[in-house]
């Protein structure tokens, strides 16, 4: 919707508000452009950048226990000050192009629906005692086969990924052994929240490994 203030201003011309959200269009600005599943709804290209910049930007602030973004960009630092410009600046072009009236979230589940039910559909059913049958029964046990040796190189591939990561979490570690100050404190917390991921990890792909 375009009202007399935005007509009267120079950049008019470059941003145009869509009046209301249609199904298949991103739920928050109603957009048709790259649409996407983001955080379990329809989102375009526009929205899914303006929030990873968001969500990047909070992920920072908590990491080093600095004060919530909001409406001040005092900083202790230009990294810090850059993270919340690039967060003010995405949470300004997502309130820009924010629909007047976001879509009821049953709404947007129902259309949904018929994506979802494509994507799992079973194939043709056929005939019990007919040849065909015998050969479709047949036919999931060969390629689950193929499969499963598939997996187990991903598997392995996966294991040796996750003990590089592990090795790499424990050499950052040891070099922030006897450091002191809130960066140093995040930062550890923050390898020991990774180190235990990555242990948690090995564990089930060993248990998975040994079920195969």
């Amino acid at each position: 919707m375009i009202d007399a203030q935005t007509l009267d201003s120079p950049a008019a011309t470059s941003t145009v508000r869509i009046a209301r959200w249609t199904p298949g269009g991103c739920v928050w600005c109603g957009s048709t452009d790259s649409i996407e599943t983001y955080r379990n709804e329809p989102r375009c290209g526009l929205c899914r950048e303006k929030e990873s910049i968001i969500d990047d930007a909070k992920h920072f602030i908590g990491m080093y226990g600095l004060r919530p973004l909001g409406g001040t960009l005092a900083s202790e630092d230009e990294e810090e000050r850059e993270f919340r410009v690039s967060a003010r600046d995405a949470r300004e072009v997502l309130n820009r192009i924010r629909l007047e009236k976001l879509p009821d979230p049953a709404a947007v589940r129902k259309a949904l629906r018929p994506r979802a039910a494509a994507a799992v559909a079973a194939p043709p059913a056929t005939r019990p005692g007919s040849t065909g049958a015998t050969t479709a029964k047949a036919a999931p046990k060969k390629s689950q086969a193929g499969v499963s040796g598939i997996d187990m190189i991903e598997l392995e591939s996966r294991v040796r990924k996750l003990l590089d990561q592990l090795q790499s979490v424990d050499e950052q570690i040891s070099a922030l052994d006897g450091q002191q100050g809130l960066p140093a404190r995040a930062r550890m917390k923050d390898l020991d929240r990774q180190r235990t991921t990555v242990l948690s990890t090995l564990a089930a792909l060993e248990k998975a490994r040994r079920r195969g």
